[in-house]
């Protein structure tokens, strides 16, 4: 009990300091939401002939929904550690009683907290404003979205490994991401058979927004499930920590 008292202080620590940035907490949230009404605007009434005439926001806002996990779970992640560890805050943390689990629960927790409030916001604009229906498939949902969230903490985690210093974060992160994002078929469906469809099966973020797709599908009979992008997340995830276990610094790189 002792402990997940002290992880709770953690989580509410950096929620607090998460808000205190508003810079970055506007473009969490806003950025999505932007993204999710440009698009779900423009093709209002529309179908999605590759996916049997669905209706294109109802493919559409699980892609944003799953995006507003990556963006809390990796982007935010990585980026704010790199900044933290380059301005020598995570060097000092090493160096107090905190144990370094507690700190990286924390930071993960918080980033959960986040990605559950993007998820929320995401999902009602959907089904408000836009006629997106959700079946109610809770289970799958939050099994999901627990799975995505791992993968993609993980994910943000080994990154740090790889970023030379803090400034070029954002670049190296959102570099990275936004090329999968667009031949994942995040903001329109990319054929499975195409060169760009089997690089991107490979990859967790087309994994993820399949598994978000199932959820939503009014077609789709059952539980909502799917087994085998959930595994391939899972895979993904147990790996990029591996990596992030053996080499995550808490010191500015050398120069």
């Amino acid at each position: 009990m002792r402990w997940l008292t002290v992880l709770v202080r953690q989580i509410r620590y950096e929620q607090k300091f998460y808000w205190r940035s508003p810079s970055s907490a506007v473009f969490t949230f806003a950025f999505p939401i932007l993204l999710l009404v440009i698009f779900a605007t423009l093709n209002q009434g529309g179908t999605v002939a590759a996916l049997g005439g669905i209706s294109y926001n109802q493919f559409y806002v699980p892609g944003i929904v799953a995006f507003g996990v990556i963006s809390a779970c990796y982007t935010n992640l990585a980026i704010s550690l790199c900044f933290r560890r380059d301005a020598g805050v995570l060097k000092r943390i090493r160096g107090t009683p905190l144990p370094p689990w507690v700190f990286m629960a924390g930071n993960i927790g918080s980033s959960l907290v986040v990605s559950l409030l993007l998820v929320a916001l995401t999902t009602s604009v959907g089904v408000l404003f836009y006629n997106v229906t959700f079946p109610g498939r809770w289970t799958a949902f939050l099994l999901t979205l627990v799975v995505g969230a791992f993968c993609f903490c993980a994910l943000g985690l080994a990154m740090t490994v790889v970023i030379p210093t803090a400034t070029a974060s954002p670049a190296i992160v959102n570099g990275v991401l936004f090329p999968i994002l667009f031949i994942s078929g995040t903001f329109y469906p990319v054929q499975a058979t195409s060169m760009l469809g089997r690089f991107a099966s490979a990859l967790p973020v087309r994994h993820f927004e399949q598994a978000v797709f199932a959820v939503f599908d009014p077609r789709r009979g059952g539980m909502g499930i799917e087994p085998g992008a959930l595994l391939v997340m899972l895979g993904w995830g147990i790996a990029a920590a591996l990596v992030a276990v053996k080499r995550f610094r808490w010191e500015p790189r050398q120069t």
